[in-house]
């Protein structure tokens, strides 16, 4: 397989996956929001920042606003990360790849395209946002389930895996960071923490999963544990490392990769997260989604470049 066809379908996925993720991510955001008790200090400016883009955000626009901030996560040209952008470049890269995918693939991704280019503009106001971001997510969740149900296992799916779980990892610990970030006073802790970690788990699908696995409340602490460091949830970064690690073991070359990925795996394992206060969260999740950076300049050194 060439270096540039296994970039194309390794960004494909990770595009996918991140329109997902940023979907979930307002549409979380959102409904907690409308939540917290009255007076509870967080605003939507927190979002650019937890998807890495605040610098950017600030020079777009004067007002860190709710509509702002939902037109640059949702339908900014300026943002690279925003929904629109990530389906044009997940439409693109499948085009130029149409012969290593399922022929269905490319007439879904196309179909996600027309939709969001369409209908995005209806999600700026709050009458129409979760339709929106809701259809936007089933989409996307409908095109991993075809690739995994009818793409070859080969070399090329394994670069699919590698890209999802990648983004998947880094979005899961960007979703703790918003609750890190949303409680930043300890009594302000105690009175909102069911609120900010119910909502942590609605982001990512994994409430019901939680209190199947964990059978206790709602806390931070065992959020935290169990979005970080379960084995069987499949957004949990554990998993994904573990998923990550199964298809790069398998490639050529993949001794710095893996290195990488496996020094990421013990930080998180060393993690005890009843110790942790919202500051040192914030540091542990800035260190984890460095790790994860690293490991994806080592793919691209290793098989891109």
């Amino acid at each position: 397989m060439l270096s540039r066809v296994a970039e194309r379908i390794y960004w494909l996925a990770r595009y996918i996956e991140r329109a997902e993720n940023t979907a979930r991510l307002v549409n979380t955001y959102h409904f907690l929001l409308l939540d917290m008790p009255r007076g509870t200090k967080v605003g939507w400016h927190i979002l650019p920042y937890i998807a890495g883009s605040s610098e950017l955000f600030n020079e777009c626009y004067q007002r860190q606003d709710e509509r702002n901030t939902v037109k640059y996560l949702l339908a900014d040209s300026i943002n690279p990360a925003s929904i629109v952008n990530s389906i044009t470049m997940a439409r693109e890269n499948a085009r130029t790849s149409r012969d290593e995918l399922p022929g269905y693939a490319w007439e879904q991704i196309n179909e996600l395209y027309i939709y969001t280019r369409d209908n995005v503009s209806t999600a700026l106001a709050r009458r129409g946002r979760f339709s929106f971001l809701t259809e936007t997510i089933l989409r996307c969740q409908q095109l991993t389930g075809l690739l995994a149900g009818t793409m070859s296992h080969d070399l090329r799916y394994d670069f699919i895996r590698i890209g999802r779980n990648i983004e998947r990892a880094d979005m899961t610990t960007r979703v703790i960071d918003i609750g890190a970030m949303s409680l930043k006073e300890e009594d302000e802790a105690r009175a909102h923490d069911v609120h900010v970690w119910t909502s942590m788990l609605h982001a990512l699908n994994a409430y019901q999963m939680y209190r199947k696995d964990v059978q206790l409340g709602v806390h931070c602490e065992d959020v935290v544990g169990y979005l970080l460091q379960n084995n069987y949830f499949p957004r949990s970064v554990t998993h994904c490392i573990d998923q990550i690690e199964e298809s790069i073991a398998i490639l050529p070359k993949y001794k710095d990769p893996l290195a990488q990925l496996r020094a990421t795996r013990r930080r998180v394992d060393k993690i005890k997260p009843a110790t942790l206060t919202a500051e040192s969260l914030h540091k542990e999740v800035d260190q984890i989604q460095i790790g994860i950076s690293a490991l994806h300049g080592q793919i691209c050194s290793t098989w891109f470049e």
